[in-house]
């Protein structure tokens, strides 16, 4: 993902259905002097919901970026009852991993993040283990070992929201984290926390899903993407994907093709929330296209 030559804003709106939706948000991009540069919307039909991302360039904008959000509500969204959110394209996102011992997903970000695909930083990685730290060290990112066990959970929680503030971080990806999450520390992020899992929970749960799942003698494994919430694993799903399992492959077999899943589905979720294409409402993740 390389970064927009020319500054732009996305919006993402929710709101109730009406007719001149689309019409009235696309006529205050041009009456300020915007060029939109895409756009897609969704009605939910179940629910009449709207749902809009529209990115537009700011070059003759003559709206002060600053004060988007507040032209915007006032002339458009008071009126249709919108909830929306704004982003600049300048603005670069900080971006923390947590891991366990599992480095397969931690690579695969960072040769992301390091080759430019991603436009995002990354300030610190916090984990469970010291097993991952050469990696931190070879990146040149700031590790941090928090060990957690029943007695210490809330004060560990507690230093790891303070390294969250110190590092200004907007978002938490789960690179195969072994740690359940506490309703206290997810609600300060909220749609902000993404984890990846095995598509066999909760049929198999546990350490050790790949070989319960060979045991099984599955033909389809998978790997699912996600919003973590409350509700352990049962979060928005922003991406999944399977592989076919052939007969004949062995466990190690069945380990590389789910850790090959997970680093794809993991990746393309970020991917997906870096660009603003993800929008949640009632747990469930509206994906725009575009």
């Amino acid at each position: 993902m390389t970064h927009n030559i020319l500054p732009s804003v996305t919006l993402l709106i929710d709101c109730p259905d009406q007719k001149g939706l689309v019409y009235q948000i696309t006529s205050f991009i041009f009456h300020h002097q915007g060029n939109i540069l895409s756009i897609d919307q969704y009605v939910d039909e179940a629910t009449q919901w709207f749902f809009m991302r529209v990115k537009w360039d700011l070059q003759h904008s003559d709206i002060p970026p600053a004060h988007i959000a507040e032209v915007f509500d006032k002339e458009i969204a008071q009126q249709y009852q919108i909830r929306f959110k704004i982003f600049f394209s300048e603005y670069k996102p900080k971006m923390a991993i947590f891991v366990s011992k599992a480095a397969h997903c931690l690579y695969d970000l960072l040769s992301k993040v390091y080759s430019k695909d991603f436009w995002v930083d990354v300030p610190c990685i916090i984990s469970n283990h010291e097993d991952l730290r050469t990696i931190a060290d070879d990146f040149g990112i700031a590790f941090h070992h928090l060990p957690i066990d029943a007695s210490n959970k809330n004060a560990q929680e507690e230093i790891t929201l303070n390294l969250m503030k110190q590092y200004e971080v907007d978002f938490i990806v789960l690179a195969r984290y072994m740690q359940v999450l506490s309703d206290s520390f997810v609600s300060h992020f909220p749609n902000n926390v993404i984890n990846i899992h095995h598509s066999f929970l909760p049929a198999f749960a546990g350490a050790k899903p790949y070989h319960a799942a060979f045991e099984r003698g599955v033909k389809i494994i998978g790997a699912t993407g996600h919003y973590v919430t409350a509700d352990l694993d049962e979060g928005p799903i922003i991406e999944q994907d399977v592989i076919r399992i052939e007969q004949g492959d062995s466990i190690k077999d069945f380990i590389r093709k789910g850790q090959d899943m997970e680093k794809a589905v993991l990746s393309r979720s970020v991917y997906l929330h870096l660009q603003h294409q993800t929008l949640v409402r009632n747990n469930k993740t509206v994906v725009f296209k575009a």
